[in-house]
This record gives C-alpha cells, structure tokens and sequence, in this order.
C-alpha cells in the first residue's frame, strides 16, 4: 500500500486549523471511507495515540484526517480545552471542509473521538445525523456532550475504554446506556485512561479498525 500525505488548512469560523490529511491508495470505485480524528484535551495532531490509530486504519485502506481543535493561542486557555461547544464547532466545520475536497468528496465519514475529543464527535454526530456513518470513542469523557446529545446520536457508535480506567469506565456505562443507536461497549482489560500499558492501544486500535471497516465500506457491487 502507498499512502498520499499532505498538510492542510481548515477554514473555521475565522481561524485556520492545521491538520494533516492521509490517503491510502486503494480502488477508485470502492473508497473505505475517511476518518477524522478528535483529540483530548492538551494533544493535538501530533497525539502519537491517534497517530498509531490513524496508521492501523491507513493500512486497511481508510483515509485519515488528523488536525488541531484548537489554534496554538487558543490551546493555552484551559477553559477553552474543555469548551465542547467549540470543538464540536470545529469538528463540523472539518467535516464539511473534508466534504468539499475533491480526493475524499463522496466518501463515507467517521470519527475517531479520544477522551473530550469523545464528547465533541458524538454532539457532531447528534447533529450531522445520516452525514456521518460511524463513531469510536476511546477513552471518551462522555459525560460532558450530554444526555440529550447522545440520545440523538443515529450513527453507530463504539465505546472503547480501558479495564482499569475508574471513573470513566462508569461514565462510559452510562453513556452507553443514554445511546438510542446501532452500539457496542469494549472494556480493553489492563488498560488505563491513556492506553499506555503493552498491547492495549493495538487491541483499541483492532477494534477501532473492525468497527470503521464494518460501517464505513459501501456495499459491494453486484454484476447480476
């Protein structure tokens, strides 16, 4: 497999966001999809976490768009770290820019959502509706997009989250609970908030992949 990188801008609402857009070669006529991905709360583009997720996708022929929430000055105020509103804001705006690209216009959209990242994928999602396919959150801080957010959610959505993650593995529950959409719940035993134990971000990463391949490939084409 060839992978096409290039650096992008974004246009959001008065600011330009940096990110870096992936795109594995694969069949013109049977695109897999393209991912974005949604940090936490400190990380940004760079994250090695989503940088290792976006790589296993790559390599099953899914696009990945990997970018900044926040500008560099932005990202200094904390209150605007965990301004969901925003980042679901710029996480639309993505989305719609990511659309509007001639390489991946057309192509089914996931998110990839890693703890507040979480929380703004799945408010985008309760209000794109049928634009976007699917969602994985890891880690997800979910608590903070709100149950009336999730209830909303009609993508199918999986809900990843480390075995000794206390506290968010109960807000993950509950989460999981408010959700009306096509779901699954993968508690990764060992695994603590950031993934860093051995194996456990490979096993996040092989479900992440499963999920997206599952709801992001059209349908084969049948010559009957």
């Amino acid at each position: 497999m060839t992978l096409r990188q290039r650096d992008v801008l974004i246009p959001a609402n008065g600011v330009q966001l940096e990110g870096t857009l992936s795109l594995p070669d694969s069949l013109p006529d049977n695109p897999r999809g393209a991912v974005l991905f949604a940090h936490g709360s400190g990380s940004s583009r760079h994250s090695s976490r989503n940088r290792y997720v976006a790589e296993v996708l790559q390599a099953h022929g899914i696009a990945t768009l990997l970018f900044d929430l926040l500008t560099a000055n932005e990202d200094q105020d904390r209150e605007k770290r965990f301004d969901i509103a925003l980042l679901t804001e710029r996480l639309v705006a993505a989305t719609l820019w990511l659309q509007g690209e001639s390489e991946t216009k057309g192509m089914n959209i996931g998110y990839f959502g890693a703890s507040t990242g979480a929380a703004a994928a799945l408010r985008a999602a309760s209000g794109l509706g049928l634009l976007v396919a699917a969602v994985v959150s890891r880690g997800g801080r979910l608590d903070l997009a709100g149950p009336h957010a999730l209830a909303r959610v009609t993508s199918p959505t999986l809900l990843i989250v480390g075995g000794w993650d206390e506290g968010v593995i109960e807000l993950n529950q509950q989460a999981f609970d408010w959700l009306r959409c096509e779901k699954s719940l993968v508690i990764v035993a060992g695994a603590t908030h950031l993934f860093e134990e051995p194996g456990t971000l490979e096993q996040a990463a092989s479900h992440a992949a499963a999920w997206f391949l599952r709801w992001l490939s059209p349908p084969l084409q049948s010559n009957f």
